[in-house]
């Protein structure tokens, strides 16, 4: 079980990811100087999370070398390569290491750390899958634990960055946080969705009494599961009370997420509400038979509320999240808008996060979140694996406060891309 109360997070978000490392700490004296970080991928092909993220340190926020983050790419460890791999004439052109271990990236062949932070992306590949829930068996934990023995060799260690979830098992998730919290590892991780465009540009108020909640989500359950999973708790986490962990997870498909509206398990009016500010295939929400290929996570929290991500395969390719606030007659309703085509500018805001961590040394929001959020993932997977049977979740029991960090169109966000 990993809770944590209101006194418990304060204390360790003081101890572990606040009051960063000397190696790291040192970096908040520094405003305009250039850092060099290590990547640590799984492939670097075109348009990968490899090139989205990593490309833009190389070639600008808009990768037409144009103005980008103060980091320097200065090696990069590439798990596998085939056709369409790019990392090696990027190396050429760009002058950075390719290393043939992890702990090489890190310290460029010698017993020190040569490097302010690391990037860790294990996304795309050739990797199995679980031969029961079907989940993409990447490496993120291995990619962290190599990270970590390179830092206990040198005897230092600096931030963190993993993106999307954590890892296909809650288990190893679990493992990739205590350790970081245990070596005071800054360890940022998540999907670019909760920095990305808004439209209206919406945050729920800190302390909004949230009724209940549902996001639009599409695609893959795993896949793109995760990043509406993502976005649907970087708006309820500023609930009153912050958040509490759930209680249990459910997952139906098709017809059955008609029947689930009958019993109240999610609103047609919030629905409504997300769908009236995204692009949408159908003109109306009534109109819309869910198959096999639309599925709907019905959440229960520890704090009593129910909220859900509906999978809506066949009514829109985009991501959109209402709630119901205590006192409000109507939802407020919000499109998660990200960029469809490259250079994919969501990843920038994501990028301006990690830059901050590594500068600072203090995490840009915390990586509570994605814990919380690769327990979900993973406990919808195991739910669709067993027909839908509804998982009790007492290890969810994953308690934080939400950071006030801004996404892409908020006003107060310090970083404009050049095409805004």
């Amino acid at each position: 079980m990993f809770h944590l109360s209101r006194r418990d997070w304060l204390r360790l978000s003081t101890a572990a990811v606040l009051a960063a490392p000397v190696s790291a700490r040192a970096n908040a004296d520094v405003s305009d100087e250039t850092l060099p970080v290590a990547g640590v991928v799984t492939v670097y092909r075109r348009n990968s999370h490899a090139d989205v993220i990593l490309g833009k340190i190389l070639e600008g926020y808009q990768q037409d070398g144009g103005p980008g983050p103060k980091l320097k790419l200065v090696s990069l460890y590439v798990d596998q390569t085939s056709a369409g791999d790019l990392s090696g004439a990027l190396a050429e052109k760009h002058g950075f290491r390719l290393a043939k271990t992890i702990d090489e990236a890190i310290t460029l062949g010698t017993d020190h750390l040569k490097v302010a932070g690391v990037i860790s992306i294990g996304e795309h590949g050739d990797y199995p899958s679980t031969p029961d829930t079907k989940q993409h068996m990447y490496p993120r934990r291995k990619f962290f634990d190599a990270i970590v023995a390179a830092f206990q060799r040198c005897g230092k260690v600096v931030p963190v960055f993993n993106d999307k979830h954590l890892s296909y098992r809650w288990d190893d998730a679990l493992h990739m946080v205590q350790t970081a919290r245990r070596l005071k590892i800054p360890f940022l991780a998540g999907s670019s969705v909760p920095v990305a465009w808004r439209e209206p540009a919406l945050d729920l108020p800190m302390e909004a009494e949230v009724e209940s909640a549902l996001t639009i989500g599409y695609g893959g359950f795993e896949s793109y599961g995760f990043h509406a999973i993502e976005g649907h708790q970087c708006m309820i986490e500023r609930r009153r009370g912050g958040e509490t962990g759930i209680e249990s997870v459910e997952v139906v498909q098709g017809a059955g997420i008609l029947d689930a509206e009958k019993r109240g398990d999610w609103s047609r009016e919030l629905l409504d509400a997300a769908l009236a500010n995204v692009p949408a295939r159908l003109k109306r929400s009534q109109d819309w038979l869910p198959k096999e290929n639309s599925a709907a996570y019905l959440l229960r929290h520890r704090d009593g509320l129910r909220s859900s991500v509906l999978m809506a395969n066949g009514l829109t390719a985009h991501l959109g999240f209402a709630a119901k606030l205590k006192g409000r007659a109507e939802p407020l309703a919000v499109w998660l808008k990200l960029q469809d085509d490259r250079p994919y500018g969501h990843f920038a805001y994501l990028l301006r996060a990690i830059d901050h961590t590594i500068r600072t040394g203090r995490v840009a929001y915390p990586v509570e979140r994605t814990l919380l959020t690769t327990g979900i993932l993973d406990r919808v997977m195991q739910s669709l694996a067993q027909q839908g049977k509804k998982l009790p979740t007492p290890e969810l029991d994953v308690s934080y406060r939400a950071a006030d960090w801004p996404f892409a169109n908020r006003n107060d966000s310090p970083l404009k891309l050049p095409s805004e």
